[in-house]
């Protein structure tokens, strides 16, 4: 056999180390050209919906090809468990969405009593960092807060001097130890907001889109928290902030996200609850040279999963949108 690639899966009659060399380096590029491609899970749709999901699928790639960086894409719908992905198990820099985490087991304490959200924080002058947006307008030793406030603005505008007060609070180890039971080995918790020197150590902190998708959809499905937690867990992830998933969808529509940014770093991650089709859309980027880029590529990606989420959820199993007001009219 002169050549690996006519034969790719049989065993040579005598062996050749040169054609066995041909044929592993093959079939390891295949592999990675395979693991490298978008892919659309396989659970088996309507043959239409499975179209829309190739179309929507095709604009993703087409995203990734044109921004100067790596982009990595995780969709989960939650009503059918379908799935979109593009170097979904690549491991990213989180940034600030590593708060939905933390938010997670600020929570699960609460929950089993070992904490309550109610219970009062004083800002202390030894707790401001960089970043830290409202808190270093306010008072330190007078302002008191609660748990549950300091979680907002962790959330709301990302202060990171409340983000460090709730990990001093919850423990940096009981965040991660919450990962590890839902089996989000990649997604790790190892450094606080702002530490530079444990940055620069090589100490970040990290997970990839499908974790962070998988961490949403347990919330959301009740595996984490019980009912009434759940409900304010993501009452409090869907205060409005400046972010990129919902740049370009509708005012009213209930998104429940956390972005993250650092040099380099583009990345938002939450659940679109778009009627009886609600999705979790999990974006990441790093090696970008234009983050604004970054930033618009998400917007656009988000727009285009909505698009294909908002016309399933209005629309009959044919594809009719059944409504008082007729869209195809002028």
């Amino acid at each position: 056999m002169s050549n690996g690639l006519k034969r790719p899966f049989s065993i040579p009659l005598l062996y050749n180390p040169a054609d066995m060399k041909h044929l592993l380096f093959s079939v390891l590029a295949l592999i990675c050209f395979l693991n490298a491609q978008s892919s659309l899970a396989q659970q088996t749709l309507p043959p239409k919906e499975h179209l829309l999901f190739q179309k929507l699928d095709a604009t993703i790639q087409t995203e990734a090809r044109n921004l100067d960086g790596i982009l990595g894409v995780y969709l989960l719908d939650l009503t059918t468990n379908n799935s979109l992905a593009l170097n979904a198990d690549e491991t990213f820099p989180t940034a600030s969405t590593i708060k939905i985490a933390i938010l997670a087991e600020l929570f699960h304490q609460s929950q089993l009593g070992k904490l309550n959200l109610n219970e009062p924080y004083v800002l202390q002058s030894k707790d401001l960092v960089g970043g830290s947006g409202i808190a270093s307008s306010l008072t330190p030793g007078t302002t008191k807060l609660t748990l549950r406030d300091v979680a907002a603005l962790m959330i709301s505008v990302s202060d990171n001097s409340m983000t460090n007060v709730i990990i001093d609070r919850v423990g940096m180890e009981n965040v991660n130890a919450l990962l590890d039971s839902l089996g989000l080995s990649h997604t790790r918790l190892r450094r606080k907001m702002m530490d530079i020197k444990a940055a620069a150590e090589g100490r970040e902190n990290t997970s990839t889109p499908r974790e962070i998708s998988q961490l949403l959809e347990a919330l959301y499905k009740g595996k984490v928290l019980n009912k009434q937690f759940t409900e304010d867990f993501f009452n409090l992830l869907s205060i409005h902030k400046e972010s990129y998933l919902p740049r370009l969808l509708p005012e009213d529509l209930r998104i429940a996200n956390k972005p993250g940014e650092l040099e380099g770093v583009r990345n938002d991650c939450g659940i679109v609850f778009t009627g009886k089709r609600p999705y979790a859309l999990c974006v990441m980027s790093t090696y970008v040279r234009h983050e604004r880029e970054a930033g618009d590529a998400i917007a656009r990606i988000s727009f285009a999963a909505w698009r294909t989420f908002d016309r399933l959820n209005r629309s009959s199993d044919l594809g009719r949108v059944v409504s008082s007001h007729d869209s195809s009219l002028p």
